[in-house]
């Protein structure tokens, strides 16, 4: 039976770049992660593609979704359910790969209670100015829902105590290699070391 995969979940407040910087791990080679694409309510933005960007469905969908317990996580975030399929996500991890989550913040508290050896990794804008004129370069939202953002923002960095780790994103390629270097040095954790050469040694003296 393989060894169960590695939960790897990036998160942080919206505008920040999550999707830029797992774009840019992703792009590059020796990449071994498995990608788990989420599902949402909201409205596809120019270039997106369903099923390679999110899933993108209707709110009557998503919420037989919950119901019906198919959700790791979900979260309703400025009008809009966004959430990760709990099936993909078992089977992935059971077969031995190892599943790399982009989600938001109250999402990834929810994966933190059912998953908590997971390794957390929240992505933060280097100041609040600064995030706040990529929401607005986005041009995807008028001022009234970046300022909702904003608020939510300022809520969301709190929250960062409760990760493993914290990465600036700076620089798009800097803060990709940063969170590889993490993902790195977690497999040698010793939590994650221990448990295979418990089995071994108890093998040895059978």
């Amino acid at each position: 039976m393989a060894k169960r995969g590695m939960l790897i979940v990036l998160s942080g407040p919206s505008g920040v770049g999550k999707g830029t910087v797992r774009k840019e791990i992703f792009s590059q080679e020796g990449n071994k992660f498995d990608y788990s694409i989420s599902m949402t309510t909201r409205e596809k933005r120019p270039g997106e593609v369903d099923g390679k960007d999110y899933y993108f469905v209707t709110k009557e969908e998503f919420e037989n979704e919950i119901a019906n317990g198919g959700m790791l996580e979900y979260a309703q975030y400025v009008d809009n359910y966004y959430g990760t399929p709990l099936k993909y996500v078992n089977e992935m991890l059971d077969s031995g790969k190892d599943v790399f989550l982009e989600i938001e913040v109250k999402g990834a508290m929810q994966v933190r209670k059912k998953c908590p050896d997971g390794l957390f990794i929240f992505l933060t804008p280097p100041d609040l100015m600064e995030l706040r004129q990529r929401l607005i370069n986005r041009g995807t939202d008028d001022i009234a829902k970046i300022n909702k953002r904003m608020k939510t923002a300022v809520e969301e960095i709190e929250m960062m105590q409760n990760y493993d780790y914290a990465v600036v994103n700076d620089e798009v390629p800097r803060a990709a290699e940063k969170i590889k270097t993490i993902i790195r040095a977690e497999r040698w954790r010793v939590k994650r070391f221990l448990p295979d050469y418990k089995k071994q040694l108890g093998d040895a003296l059978k």
